[in-house]
């Protein structure tokens, strides 16, 4: 009837549907829950490219690296006796066996050394040039002859106090003169008192009193060795048979 009202029924189970979807979107201050991420998800890599090549060239290097480092230690663990010079000895002068010492050297370190089973053969030889002391001896210093005393003779003088310097070395290059004109009257030879017998003689060696294996020194003198020019060397023997001889050094050239 037009006056009726219609009423509607609402089933039981869809009121509280409606109310239990109601009260579950007013939870967390009215918002609805966000779709939540996917978890355990990575971004695509690139596959590593393994180069068993180059693997294997480093692994030879490292080898090879251990290798040398050992034959070095083993090299430089073996030891080789060698001859040290140990007293100065002047170009041209023969090498004493005095002035020599055994050393102990490392092998194969490509230096041309003399080995010390060689001492007694190289007391036959010269210097090359003017051997320093603690010199390791080499075969570039060793001459089979005497290149200062080419052309000259070899003459040697006992000498004694005041006939020669303290310091007179191997090499050094001297005057000899008449000390006295009696002494050389008496016996015949040239030359007066202070008179130069050679002005450019080279001392070849001087063997001191005392000097153990420096044999040649006795009584007090002192034996030196040089090496005079041809035409000065008669003038200079006969003084110096007769004791009549001094030796004065030069200063070196250009030294005033």
């Amino acid at each position: 009837m037009p006056g009726d009202r219609e009423i509607v029924g609402v089933m039981p189970t869809e009121r509280g549907t409606i109310q239990r979807g109601l009260a579950s979107a007013t939870q967390g201050q009215g918002t609805w829950p966000e779709a939540a991420a996917p978890s355990g998800r990575r971004l695509p890599t690139a596959r590593r490219e393994r180069k068993p090549a180059l693997a294997a060239f480093a692994l030879l290097l490292i080898i090879g690296g251990a290798l040398a480092a050992g034959l070095l230690v083993v090299q430089s663990g073996k030891r080789a006796t060698a001859i040290e010079i140990i007293q100065q000895v002047g170009a041209g002068q023969r090498i004493p066996l005095g002035a020599m010492q055994q050393v102990q050297v490392a092998s194969g370190t490509g230096l041309d050394y003399v080995p010390w089973a060689e001492a007694s053969q190289v007391t036959r030889y010269y210097a090359a040039t003017t051997i320093p002391p603690g010199t390791l001896l080499t075969g570039a210093m060793v001459a089979r002859a005497s290149a200062v005393a080419a052309g000259r003779e070899v003459l040697g003088l006992a000498l004694s106090g005041g006939q020669l310097p303290a310091q007179l070395r191997a090499g050094d290059q001297v005057r000899v003169y008449a000390v006295s004109s009696q002494a050389g009257g008496s016996a015949g030879c040239p030359g007066t008192a202070g008179a130069a017998l050679t002005g450019d003689a080279i001392v070849l060696s001087v063997l001191t009193p005392g000097n153990g294996s420096l044999a040649g020194s006795s009584g007090g003198t002192t034996d030196v060795t040089v090496a005079v020019s041809p035409a000065d060397a008669g003038a200079v023997a006969c003084d110096a048979a007769a004791g009549n001889v001094a030796v004065a050094v030069l200063p070196p050239a250009g030294a005033g």
